[in-house]
């Protein structure tokens, strides 16, 4: 894939900005998908079974704290999950996050990709001062996309080692409906090959001669993933609607969507997988069906890993 990047289609509606850092001699980076300014009701769920996150128990129903200031995600693996430290002095400077009496605590949950070493160095990690810059610099119009922020070091297709992997990155994509509409984030750095809607392998994992392997069927008949560390590979999602959902409905809806990572990514939420996907929705407003949201969602998310790709 050729670093063609791209740009996102206003995010306004959402109520949401957008904000990168990228490193691009070390390759990596950190995006923040922040509130323009309010919070959202957010839930999540975890599909991958080798995550690195922050805060994610807080995303369940029934916790006191229903909504989030920012979500974070960021390359650097765990190292990364410092660099939330730097969202939540931007928000705190503005006095935003959850009262506490004397101040606020901003609410940010995090996840990282690992993208140590892969392409850049290993000791190059996203820091707080530049998950700062990106909540400084974040945006609802004209977002970048491609091999930035949390993308930058991202690869797809480990299943014949490092040597036989594509780029990956980070892609949006809105989908509208009747009344509502989705957006999806996804950074892809995924152990599996990503498909087009038709089916077809984009980006995966490549033979010596440069063709596709077909993972999956290769993993079915037999074959032993080579040169990989479980846990080196994850894709995180963020999908947000425009309407107003319940906390219940917001984890259906991100399993839902779930189910769009597991169709274009082949195989995903494997032991050596991380994929995470949040959803976000506003505090209140307009409201909508809950199988419109779940559908629109699912799309966005599907459309989003592909572009990832293509753009990367």
């Amino acid at each position: 894939m050729s670093a063609v990047g791209g740009v996102a289609p206003s995010l306004a509606r959402f109520g949401l900005a957008i904000g990168h850092a990228t490193d691009s001699v070390g390759v990596t980076g950190c995006t923040v998908v922040r509130g323009i300014s309010a919070p959202h009701r957010a839930a999540g769920v975890v599909i991958g079974r080798a995550t690195g996150s922050r805060e994610l128990a807080l995303l369940e129903p029934g916790h006191l704290v229903e909504r989030v200031d920012a979500v974070l995600l960021t390359g650097g693996s765990a190292y990364g999950l410092d660099a939330a430290a730097g969202v939540m002095r931007w928000m705190e400077e503005r006095g935003r996050g959850f009262p506490v009496g004397a101040g606020v605590v901003p609410i940010v949950p995090a996840a990282v990709i690992f993208d140590l070493a892969p392409l850049g160095r290993f000791d190059a990690r996203p820091t707080p001062q530049m998950a700062y810059e990106a909540c400084e610099s974040a945006t609802s119009e004209g977002v970048a996309e491609g091999s930035v922020g949390a993308g930058t070091g991202a690869t797809v297709g480990k299943l014949r080692g490092p040597s036989g992997a594509m780029k990956g990155g980070l892609g949006i994509a809105v989908v509208e409906g009747e009344g509502c509409a989705a957006m999806a984030l996804a950074v892809v750095n995924a152990f599996g090959d990503v498909r087009d809607a038709e089916g077809r392998i984009i980006a995966g994992a490549r033979e010596p001669d440069g063709r596709f392997v077909d993972s999956a069927r290769a993993i079915a008949e037999g074959a032993k993933p080579g040169g990989f560390v479980a846990g080196t590979q994850t894709t995180l999602i963020v999908v947000a609607l425009d309407a107003a959902f319940s906390r219940v409905d917001l984890k259906a809806i991100a399993q839902r969507a779930g189910e769009g990572l597991l169709r274009r990514i082949t195989p995903a939420g494997t032991l050596a997988d991380g994929d995470i996907v949040f959803a976000l929705a506003p505090m209140e407003g307009k409201s909508a069906a809950l199988a419109l949201g779940e559908r629109l969602a699912a799309e966005a998310v599907e459309a989003a890993i592909e572009r990832a790709v293509r753009l990367a």
